[in-house]
């Protein structure tokens, strides 16, 4: 980097997105300030699944879900202490319009590319060999698989699959079941990895509780204007990162940049299965978004807490949840009542009659479920999704000029090619030496024990009002 160009780099909103940037940046010695005005890093949205191929998404193109495959792979080598390492087991219930055939081609070509990425680079093999990427069962194989003793540590997906063969109602789902090597993705133990590799860059100030009120062009430079509950603050920046989530669209309006965006409440619920003393795979099953049999997701936590998805207006969805931007704010505005849940408080009534259809939901497919309980408010957020389609997965940095970038975040996988062309853009500007494009293997994070990750997601959880197991693995 020229000494005479360096820059001040402004980051707003510290979601996993604008926390990330602001690290990557900072390991390139940039001199960065991540404004949040929360109190905590990467409390957005629930972010359970690293989409290491988008297989949750039938809807999708395979160019999606392939781009997918790819910026997962880039993303749990970044944060590997961050990725729940078990497989996820799709389901295609009887009452569905599709088949589990219909997904073997897409299965095939990500299996191609996974080993295309090995073999153009062998850190890429971080989802076991590709020739294990998935699998299939018929029924016959389940139900040998119900009379072999349940593993403590699964050590091959066979044995993954006993606990779904003993307790998934098998009359219920179309064949074969298929297991994909498709990981969990923490979002207490990343918002602690983050946090505490920051901390170590003495170049990148953290502003937790300030808020931009106010941005504005000045001769080349920006100045930003945050608040806090004592003072106004005001600095200048040479370029400017909108990563503030769902409210991105606020720092839009308040440079006149017109953009076409939705933004949809959603939330995934907790329970805890007292009976259950199994390592579970994350299990789908597949359902129509929206109706009463939407989409089914059964995430795994030690000690018997699950989250749980139900595609539904009534568990997951919302009505009205989905709103998009309008020809004159490029904010769209969500409802009050929607605000109110992100900003302050559920409504406990609305906590237990929601989280009890999610997990009536599930035990219509995994019957002994239907004794869980409801141990906490859900996990819950607003999801911000660029351009004119609402069933969009991936995403990319967009730029107004040549010093504002926007980071609108769909999948937490995206984050990485995002800060690479943040990157080429500083690179144009003089700002970062062209030798240090595609720099990931920073220090900083190798600094960061696994002792001390695990010790403060838990905290966060503890803060956060949720139980401590959401932030532990169940294999290490």
């Amino acid at each position: 980097m020229s000494s005479e160009k360096k820059a001040k780099i402004a980051v707003v909103g510290a979601g996993i997105a604008g926390s990330t940037i602001a690290l990557y940046l900072a390991e390139l010695g940039l001199d960065v300030t991540l404004f949040e005005q929360g109190k905590s890093l990467v409390s957005g949205p629930p972010i359970c699944h690293l989409h290491a191929g988008g297989n949750l998404y039938r809807e999708i193109s395979d160019e999606a879900c392939v781009t997918l495959l790819k910026e997962s792979i880039d993303l749990l080598r970044f944060y590997p202490n961050s990725v729940d390492y078990r497989p996820t087991v799709v389901a295609v219930p009887l009452e569905d319009s599709g088949t589990p055939q219909e997904l073997f081609s897409r299965l095939h070509r990500l299996r191609d590319e996974y080993q295309t990425l090995i073999e153009q680079d062998p850190k890429n093999r971080v989802l076991g060999e590709s020739s294990d990427y998935f699998k299939l069962y018929d029924r016959t194989t389940l139900e040998a698989l119900q009379k072999e003793p349940t593993p403590i540590k699964p050590q091959n997906l066979d044995e993954w699959m006993i606990p779904v063969s003993k307790n998934i109602d098998l009359q219920r789902v179309k064949f074969p079941l298929i297991i994909v090597q498709e990981y969990g993705l923490n979002i207490f133990r990343l918002a602690s990895t983050v946090s505490l590799a920051l901390q170590k860059r003495e170049n990148c100030k953290v502003l937790l509780e300030h808020k931009v009120v106010n941005i504005q062009e000045e001769s080349k430079k920006w100045r930003v204007e945050s608040k806090n509950r004592l003072t106004t603050n005001s600095q200048e920046f040479d370029f400017v990162i909108n990563s503030a989530g769902f409210r991105s669209g606020k720092l839009d309006d308040m440079l006149g940049y017109p953009r076409e965006r939705f933004v949809e409440f959603k939330a995934a619920y907790v329970s805890k299965w007292e009976e259950c003393d199994t390592v579970w795979p994350e299990v789908i099953f597949f359902g129509e978004r929206g109706t009463p049999q939407g989409m089914a997701q059964f995430t795994p936590y030690p000690n018997g807490y699950f989250q749980l998805h139900g595609m539904t207006k009534d568990i997951t969805l919302f009505e009205d949840g989905l709103v998009k931007s309008s020809k004159t704010s490029a904010q769209p505005q969500l409802k009050t009542k929607f605000i109110e849940k992100i900003d302050k408080a559920w409504n406990p009534t609305d906590i237990k009659s929601r989280s009890q259809l999610a997990i009536g939901h599930l035990a219509q497919y995994i019957p002994a479920f239907k004794s869980a309980k409801v141990v906490s408010k859900p996990l819950y957020g607003a999801q911000q999704i660029p351009g004119r389609d609402e069933d969009r997965r991936t995403a990319d940095v967009s730029f107004e000029g040549e010093r504002y970038a926007r980071c609108e975040i769909v999948k937490a996988s995206s984050v990485l090619t995002m800060a690479d062309s943040i990157t080429q853009q500083l690179i144009s500007l003089g700002y970062i030496d062209k030798s240090l494009y595609g720099k990931r293997e920073f220090k900083t994070l190798a600094e960061v024990d696994e002792e001390s990750i695990s010790s403060y997601a838990q905290s966060l959880c503890i803060t956060r009002n949720y139980p401590v197991s959401l932030a532990k693995r169940n294999i290490v």
